[in-house]
Order: C-alpha cells, then structure tokens, then sequence
C-alpha cells in the first residue's frame, strides 16, 4: 500500500502571521465596502444616463465617413504632433537620461536627472496639456509640447535604467586607457544601449500617436479636437467614424512597431 509523502512543498502565505494576515484581508473588505457606501453616486442620474448612452449608440449608427476630409486633416495633424514630439522627445532624454544612471553621473547631476524624470512622470498627459493650452494657446504646438514631457519622462527613465545594467568593464578600460569623457560616452556606453534607444523611441512614437488623440480633446490639436468638436455638435455618427480611424490606425501602428522591435532585437 503505497502513502503519501510527509514531507509535501506548499506555497509559504503572503502573510506568514495567521491573525495579521486575516485582519488585513478584513480591512481591504471593510475599505472597499466603506467606499462603496459613501462614494457620492446619483443612481437616478445613472439610471437616466442609460437612457441617453442608448440614443448616443443609436445616433452613432451606421458611421459617417461624408467629411472624410476633416477626418484626414485631423489625423495627419496628430501624425504630424505624434513625429515632432517623439524627434523632441528623444533627443532630450538621451542628456537626461545620462543625468539619471547613478553609475556614471555625480551625486549632483543624478539628483537633478532624477529629479527631471519625476516631475515629467507626475502628470498624466491631459493635465499637461491643458497648462499648455492656457500658455501656447490651442493647437498642435500645445500637443507637441505636451507629447515632449510625456516622451521624457517615459524615454528618460527607462533609458537610465539601462544605462545603469551596461558592463562597466568597458568603461573602466577606457578610461585606463586615457580617453576623454566624450570618447567613453560615445565608444563605450552608446554602443550598449543603442538597441535599447531604438526600440524606445519606436515604441513611443506609437505611444504618443494614441496620446496625441486624448491630449485633442482638451484642445492641444489632432485628430481628438476633430473628435471632441464632433461630439460637441452632437455629430454621434462622425465621432464614430472618427473612433473607428483612430482604432484602425492604432492596430496598424501597433503592427508595424512590433515587426520592427522584433528585428532590431
């Protein structure tokens, strides 16, 4: 009669103490049941809100691609902000990020870098542009702007985090062998982290062709101003096709930039 091992593996708790572990359990259940009571919802106001998203969707169909004029304007315009902010983007983080890699920058300057990277990672991209929309004015100057601080702190950040993995045996080696700070930066770093900075920026450019659609609505360009104007004439069909424009070119977008992360890899 064969018996079952005595000695069996098991999963060790997230927790190991029994009584912590099942008072904090009970305090995410109470936190979310206290927010779900107090949160300040109009469930009449939600019940009616179905009543209009039912005539949106009914006026949406079938979309309308008449202006299609308006549709590819706005779009090229977003491809325009989404290029130009990425080419801005870019060529800022790469001294950033440099300023961010502890291994190879003084206490200092990574401070600083740092502290760069954290600031233009702090806002969520609408926020971004609407201060720049305030300051610039409407338009694709106020999206590319706003797309420049949304690359930086993506690019910037991730950029010194490689910088900081590179084998520093190389480094050492020029630096031994006399080299000036510039020829180690470009002979003995860059080298290193180039496919890196590659598949970074294509991936932020597809990146801030979809930003570039949010950053519209509140007025920064694009084809998302050509969105939140059709919706402001209650123009539902259009706004539809312009959703489905938007889908289709963020599919192929996608698409592209993975066949080509995949080579460079």
């Amino acid at each position: 009669m064969s018996t079952a091992p005595r000695d069996t593996w098991r999963k060790p708790p997230f927790i190991a103490n029994p009584a912590l572990r099942w008072t904090v359990y009970l305090g995410v259940i109470g936190y979310f049941v206290w927010v779900g009571l107090t949160m300040p919802i109009d469930w009449d106001r939600v019940a009616q809100g179905i009543t209009r998203a039912g005539r949106i969707f009914g006026g949406a169909f079938p979309p309308s691609f008449a202006r299609s004029g308006l549709l590819i304007d706005g779009f090229l315009e977003s491809l325009k902000i989404a290029v130009l902010a990425t080419a801005g983007g870019v060529v800022l983080s790469i001294p950033i990020a440099f300023m961010a890699a502890r291994n190879i920058a003084p206490l200092p300057v990574f401070y600083l870098g740092r502290a760069i990277v954290i600031v233009a990672r702090s806002f969520h991209p609408v926020i971004v542009a609407i201060l720049f929309v305030k300051a610039v004015g409407f338009g694709p100057f106020a999206g590319v702007l706003t797309l420049i601080v949304y690359s930086i702190g993506f690019v910037a950040k991730m950029l010194a985090e490689r910088i900081e993995e590179i084998d520093f045996g190389q480094v050492e080696a020029m630096r031994a062998a006399g080299a000036p700070y510039l020829s180690t930066l470009f002979y003995a770093i860059f080298p290193q982290i180039l496919p890196r900075q590659i598949g970074l920026s294509i991936y932020q450019l597809d990146s801030n062709l979809r930003a570039s659609a949010v950053v519209g609505i509140v007025g920064a360009g694009g084809i998302g101003a050509t969105l939140a104007n059709a919706f402001g004439r209650y123009d539902y069909d259009f706004a539809l096709a312009i959703t489905i424009v938007i889908v289709a070119v963020i599919l192929v977008s996608e698409a592209v930039s993975g066949v080509i992360r995949k080579r460079i890899q």
